[in-house]
């Protein structure tokens, strides 16, 4: 009889030690997702699709993460990460370097490149014969005016023969870079070819453009990456390493699925919709540039790294000088 009893106990506190379980493993499953914000560098766009993919098929949930997107407003991206509103940001090693080049340097590490090489450069009218750096000489340049953009344009100028004190310059007002081009507001247009470009393209605009980078090797340099606050890594090193594994299956997917991480991306933005046929091309084009050609996302090569913040030591762009293989770090990848 007593062994019935305690056979009956046993059924009617099984299913209570169950719910006490499954209690238990939701709760230690919640303390286990971790909460980040990510500032982006601008409005959401292709630089940013394996984020968003990684959002929309559930990559940061796979690894415990909860993340956040959220747009600069009046501080930059590397203002409001090194404040810790938010723990990690999108950048430029060019951005970078004036954060953490101060006397007073901002607490930011670059944790990946987003894109394997810089796409930037001129865009000019095809009819003006803007067709290198020298050619820029009588014609006006839409500057923003700052230390390094200016240094930039005359190191190209000088690299191709020219003389960058004959190249006229204009405030950079122009958000529209084809419009600015059509109304005249300005001959010379500083670009990323994955957007401007590519509308230009698109809207069957006739260009010439070059990129910095075929001029100058020094100015393959990354742009943009993915950075990290330095007191959120040091003390969530698990965290950090969980957002670059679900990034990298992120930009490893658009990669290989260009359209379909664009549609990605704009179910998550549904704004973008409205220029859906600028995403698909820049889409088809960025892809391209997010891996290495050994097919990892994210690496760092610390040459090209040393060599542009070498050339901003030597042109005083900086008010301290950077150290070698300062401000970036491979240590949080996943093994690809």
């Amino acid at each position: 009889m007593l062994k019935h009893k305690k056979f009956f106990s046993l059924i009617v506190l099984l299913p209570i030690f169950t719910l006490l379980l499954t209690a238990c493993g939701k709760s230690n499953s919640a303390a286990k997702t971790q909460t980040i914000t990510v500032t982006l560098d601008w409005t959401p766009n292709t630089n940013h699709t394996g984020l968003y993919v990684a959002q929309e098929k559930g990559y940061f949930k796979k690894h415990h993460l909860k993340v956040k997107f959220v747009q600069p407003s009046k501080d930059s991206a590397e203002q409001i990460v090194a404040s810790g509103k938010a723990q990690i940001g999108i950048s430029g090693q060019d951005s970078l370097a004036s954060a953490i080049g101060k006397k007073n340097p901002l607490p930011l590490t670059a944790m990946g490149a987003i894109l394997q090489h810089n796409t930037s450069g001129i865009m000019s009218r095809k009819a003006d014969g803007i067709t290198s750096p020298k050619k820029m000489q009588g014609y006006r340049y839409a500057t923003l005016n700052t230390p390094t953009e200016l240094a930039t344009i005359k190191q190209v100028v000088k690299d191709d023969g020219g003389d960058f004190s004959k190249v006229k310059t204009v405030p950079n007002n122009i958000t529209d870079e084809v419009a600015g081009l059509k109304s005249k507001a300005a001959d010379a247009i500083w670009i990323f070819y994955g957007w401007a470009g590519i509308n230009a393209e698109i809207k069957n605009y006739p260009v010439n453009y070059f990129s910095f980078r075929s001029i100058n090797p020094v100015f393959d340099y990354y742009t943009p990456l993915i950075i990290g606050n330095n007191s959120f890594l040091k003390q969530n090193p698990k965290a950090a390493k969980a957002f670059m594994a679900a990034a990298t299956e992120g930009y490893q997917y658009a990669a290989k699925n260009p359209k379909a991480s664009a549609d990605l991306l704009m179910k998550a933005v549904p704004e973008l919709k409205s220029n859906q046929k600028l995403i698909y091309k820049s889409q088809n084009y960025l892809s391209k540039y997010y891996l290495t050609k050994d097919g990892q996302f994210g690496k760092i090569d610390a040459m090209r790294w040393n060599n542009f913040y070498k050339w901003l030591n030597d042109h005083k762009l900086v008010e301290q000088k950077l150290a070698k293989n300062q401000g970036f770090t491979n240590q949080y990848l996943p093994k690809q």
